[in-house]
């Protein structure tokens, strides 16, 4: 097996047990015992840095964890949205990789829809295909 595809594994199992009510509340228990034996260590500094190290840690890993999550998603939602473009009738299919452009291309593209938005809020008769409403 690839290193990609068990990190991709791994981070997969790492965001649904982290996200799982279980294992909210076994944080919340660890921080109870490690708050209860503060006097036990006297509140000491290794108490402290106990819990400043491992939350520290544990952020540190699941910054990357969460953004491997957030981009496979990301991804996907990509893909997922492309075919609709694809498949829906009139569907401007230039705007299908969208993500690639510069920020430029991008203004040029919003400023285009909210001409368009503002067309349509003008005569909410038109439907925005150029051509006359059947009903009217």
């Amino acid at each position: 097996m690839a290193i990609g595809e068990w990190f991709t594994r791994f981070a997969k199992a790492t965001a649904r047990a982290s996200g799982h009510p279980v294992t909210f509340g076994l944080a919340i228990f660890l921080i109870f015992v490690w708050a209860v034996s503060g006097p036990l260590f006297h509140f000491s500094d290794t108490w402290q840095l106990v819990i400043n190290t491992g939350t520290t840690v544990i952020t540190f890993l699941m910054v990357f964890l969460i953004q491997n999550t957030q981009n496979r998603d990301s991804v996907a939602m990509q893909i997922k949205l492309d075919e609709l473009l694809r498949a829906v009738k009139g569907a401007h299919t230039a705007l299908a990789d969208l993500e690639d452009l510069t920020e430029a291309e991008l203004d040029e593209f919003k400023a285009r829809y909210v001409r368009l938005a503002e067309a349509a809020k003008a005569n909410p008769e038109d439907d925005g295909d150029g051509e006359e409403d059947e009903s009217s």
